[in-house]
């Protein structure tokens, strides 16, 4: 019987099916249940450009010791072939520089009429991919991924004002297909669009998670909750520090019932950078604690946003955040 460290060698030196077909037991699959909290992880944005599509990504999160994640509909999609955007370039130029963790973003590059007909030109052939497909391939994605051990709890697409309904309904099929209980998405300044999909979860009875990023408080949820019994939070507790300079657990204790799941990261107050988990003035412990103590079940996603310190590697600093987890959970109070 292979050890979770060979299997995790294994894993990231063989193509993604041909290892965890030849090399995955019961005894070898991944865990990441903590007393009773389901810690996930959200792909392909946690491994960076070393993530790449669903196939790739699925023996990295073994490795990992992650056993449930929030997916990213570029990793689905890229795995069942669907066209790719051309990558964001601003006129005439070099690709943009990779931004550092925790700084502010540059302003975003204007593209020629050239390069914005490009782009539409391939949201078009994702739209028509989209609609053409059968649910079978996201099914069998599924059943890939439950084989290794590894549940998908989240679908993360961002539904858009000018998207047909008809997309809307692929969004909620895949997701479903996936076998996601929520939609994960940015959380919409428009609240004509936060109550259009709200009336379309209820037509689908799946909850979607909006995520928030520094504009989150105490009420930035309430509207959208107000819409439909559908619209729920998916709150990231280090953007929320960033962004109020407070702890979310209040928020949390206040709209426990709607939360679908929430993002795990450590950042300074006031604006600051994203760090090494434990060295920011965010409550991961205290938010872990609350989940395991109130029996809570919606899952906490690690996101790996802090830069990765000279000679490690995202899979090493994602089970370093994983092992903090196991700390603060099995930790007496």
């Amino acid at each position: 019987m292979l050890t979770r460290r060979e299997l995790g060698k294994l894993a990231l030196a063989l193509p993604a099916a041909r290892a965890l077909s030849a090399t995955v037991s019961a005894a070898a699959k991944p865990d990441s249940k903590i007393e009773g909290v389901q810690v996930g992880l959200i792909v392909p944005y946690s491994f960076g450009r070393e993530g790449g599509n669903a196939d790739a990504l699925l023996p990295q999160i073994v490795a990992a010791g992650i056993s449930a994640i929030e997916i990213q509909e570029v990793a689905v999609e890229g795995a069942l072939g669907a066209p790719a955007m051309p990558p964001f370039r601003p006129a005439g130029g070099p690709p943009p520089a990779a931004q550092a963790a925790g700084a502010a973003p540059p302003p975003r590059p204007q593209l020629t009429p050239e390069q914005q007909a490009e782009r539409q030109k391939a949201r078009e052939a994702v739209t028509a991919w989209r609609l053409s497909q059968s649910m079978a391939p996201f099914k069998a994605l599924r059943a890939k991924y439950n084989e290794a051990g590894v549940s998908i709890y989240a679908f993360k697409l961002e539904l858009t004002p000018t998207m047909t309904d008809a997309e809307y309904e692929y969004t909620f099929s895949a997701a479903e297909a996936l076998g996601a209980s929520h939609v994960t998405m940015e959380l919409p300044a428009d609240s004509a669009l936060t109550k259009r999909i709200g009336e379309f979860a209820a037509k689908k009875q799946m909850m979607v998670g909006y995520h928030t990023h520094m504009q989150g408080s105490l009420t930035v949820f309430d509207e959208a909750l107000a819409q439909s019994k559908y619209n729920g939070i998916n709150v990231d507790i280090g953007h929320y520090m960033a962004g109020t300079s407070e702890s979310v657990i209040p928020l949390i204790k206040k709209h426990h019932s709607r939360f679908t799941s929430i993002h795990l990261k450590d950042r300074k107050k006031a604006g600051g950078p994203n760090m090494p988990w434990g060295q920011g003035d965010t409550p991961i412990v205290e938010v872990l604690q609350l989940l395991k103590a109130e029996r809570y079940t919606f899952p906490a996603t690690i996101e790996l946003e802090y830069p990765v310190p000279e000679g490690s590697t995202r899979l090493a600093e994602i089970q370093k955040c994983l092992a903090y987890c196991k700390t603060a959970l099995t930790a007496r109070t």
